[in-house]
């Protein structure tokens, strides 16, 4: 399937499915061509072999397109690493595997995912921003590699009870000093 013939459909029918060692080949491929700082493969090795930390990747037609790794804590999903081929993004499969995590929520155990995006990554801050993730606040210094800055982005899920909703307080004055 060519990148042409995968945009111009609305929305690219995605297989989510637990990452295995052999997709690392493809992961690693995806990380690169995403990221200026990318992970090794053995970054991803070392994160994946915690109790709590869990990677999937998103197939279409048996080809690894797209991979996100997430941590599990008791009371939210914090994403850690996340990315679509270019060649395959904008298609609607980043929203089908947030959509994924979307459906682990529930308002009684884990209620909010968490994330950290570079300050450069205008991209990211947009596509969460789509999917109704708020910028909570400013990480300084937060990537080792480059010093940069990072917002923690937040979503929540909607509660039965709309009196204990959580209150957006979208200030990206706050600062978290290190």
């Amino acid at each position: 399937m060519s990148a042409a013939s995968v945009r111009a459909s609305e929305l690219v029918r995605v297989h989510i499915r637990w990452m295995i060692r052999r997709d690392l080949t493809d992961v690693l491929a995806a990380e690169r061509a995403s990221f200026e700082f990318s992970w090794t493969e053995e970054d991803f090795l070392q994160c994946l072999r915690q109790r709590n930390c869990i990677g999937m990747v998103a197939e279409v037609n048996e080809r690894v397109v797209g991979y996100m790794i997430y941590e599990l804590h008791k009371s939210r999903l914090h994403l850690i690493n996340f990315a679509v081929a270019p060649a395959f993004r904008r298609t609607g499969i980043g929203a089908q595997m947030v959509a994924k995590l979307f459906g682990k929520l529930t308002s009684h155990r884990r209620s909010k995912i968490t994330l950290a995006v570079r300050e450069r990554n205008l991209d990211a801050q947009l596509f969460f921003r789509a999917l109704d993730f708020k910028a909570m606040r400013v990480m300084r210094n937060y990537y080792a590699d480059s010093g940069e800055d990072a917002f923690l982005m937040e979503y929540h899920v909607a509660d039965e009870d709309d009196d204990l909703a959580p209150a957006w307080t979208n200030r990206i004055a706050q600062y978290e000093q290190n």
